[in-house]
């Protein structure tokens, strides 16, 4: 009996699972939602039901809400091959701009439109459906069959895999295929990803009136000048990685708060942040050492005071090589199914393949379709569903 003819046969079933998933809203605490519990508890039910042993990690957040890890592992070999899926949605945002309710499944056009479709409901029903399909045709496969549905990966990951990873599940020589970065038709692998580094400046001078700004120390001169000096970084560290688009790490200021009500004051007091993606290349805390001089520098020259938090550092590990196991079986089945040869690339976002490279697990993130995620309207390609399955399931005959 042919496994992708199979496959097909579970479309409608797929469908309805991922539409059952985007009901459930899964929205973090920080993010003003209840968390996953409800999620995870229908999709424990869910694959109980279809007669898998699913064991369950939970780990009670800050808030003391339940954050709940689903962990699947088919098979009876030494080795697994791991889907690590996140099953956190992000709120769905602006209301107005959505055409139908989020949290409810819309079935149109060959699409399935709703919060979480994308991010991360596709790989969700894929994984599943080809494991099913490959127990229910009693194949003896290569290699294990893990699927770990994990909490928490929008805020951090805290509560999810890197609590998960702590249990001793995943072991050295397994391979890890991480399917949360959309690529259309599936012609590129994610083998790399950038460092992380958000920082929060507090520029601190002297409010006076606009009229004797010589008497005061001008918060927003100060700010301007730090923004213009860390341009350094640019010049300092400007090595090239063709994996990436671009090819060089970057170093931008983004938000800035609110700083005064009126205008006739020179301002005491201007807050902003700053997003680095840095190549893997460089240590993050090589950054943070030059920044440091460059605020230093500010500081003395100035007479300000200057603040620097740091909001997030998140380290993205080596990259998994090319000729790495997990790359080459990916790219055999992609190439079998498709009929192209994927292209290995760098991200600038961050997804939980660090924590996994960190290890030295070989890991790859790949899933097929459109960048939509976070955005209205969020929906997925029913048949990039379909046909991931049958390339997730390639993976193991």
């Amino acid at each position: 009996m042919n496994t992708f003819d199979e496959i097909e046969k579970h479309r409608k079933d797929m469908i309805e699972l991922i539409s059952r998933i985007v009901e459930i809203p899964a929205i973090s605490p920080k993010g003003g939602g209840e968390g996953e519990e409800k999620r995870a508890s229908f999709l424990k039910k869910f694959l109980e039901e279809k007669g898998f042993d699913v064991k369950e990690f939970i780990y009670k957040d800050d808030l003391g809400f339940n954050r709940p890890n689903l962990v699947v592992n088919y098979g009876n070999k030494d080795r697994t091959i791991w889907f690590v899926i996140h099953i956190d949605t992000v709120s769905p945002g602006d209301l107005s701009l959505w055409q139908s309710d989020p949290f409810k499944a819309v079935v149109k056009d060959n699409k399935i439109y709703g919060r979480g479709t994308n991010d991360d409901g596709q790989p969700i029903a894929s994984a599943i459906y080809a494991l099913i399909t490959l127990r229910d045709l009693k194949m003896d496969p290569k290699y294990n069959f893990g699927i770990a549905l994990v909490s928490d990966e929008e805020f951090g990951s805290e509560y999810g895999i890197k609590r998960l990873i702590k249990e001793n599940i995943f072991k050295n020589n397994d391979m890890v295929i991480v399917p949360d970065a959309a690529f259309k038709d599936g012609k590129q692998i994610e083998i790399a990803e950038k460092s992380i580094l958000w920082l929060k400046f507090i520029v601190k001078g002297k409010q006076v009136h606009a009229s004797t700004p010589q008497e005061g120390i001008n918060a927003t001169k100060v700010m301007a000048k730090l923004i213009n000096d860390l341009n350094q970084l640019y010049e300092k560290f400007n090595l090239e990685n063709e994996l990436f688009n671009p090819r060089i790490s970057t170093f931008e200021p983004t938000k800035c708060e609110k700083n005064l009500d009126t205008i006739n004051i020179i301002p005491a007091r201007n807050e902003f942040y700053f997003d680095s993606r840095i190549l893997p290349e460089y240590k993050v805390d090589e950054i943070i050492d030059y920044i440091n001089e460059i605020r230093r520098n500010v500081e003395k020259e100035t007479k300000a005071s200057i603040d620097m938090e740091i909001i997030n550092k998140d380290e993205s590990g080596p990259t998994t090589r090319k000729d790495s196991e997990i790359v080459k079986l990916l790219s055999n089945a992609i190439k079998e199914l498709r009929g192209f040869e994927p292209v290995p690339i760098g991200i600038g976002g961050g997804t939980v393949a660090k924590d996994f490279r960190k290890m030295n697990i070989d890991t790859v993130v790949w899933f097929t379709g459109e960048d939509v995620a976070h955005q209205p309207n969020e929906y997925i390609n029913i048949d990039d569903m379909v046909n991931d399955a049958k390339v997730f399931a390639k993976l193991f005959i």
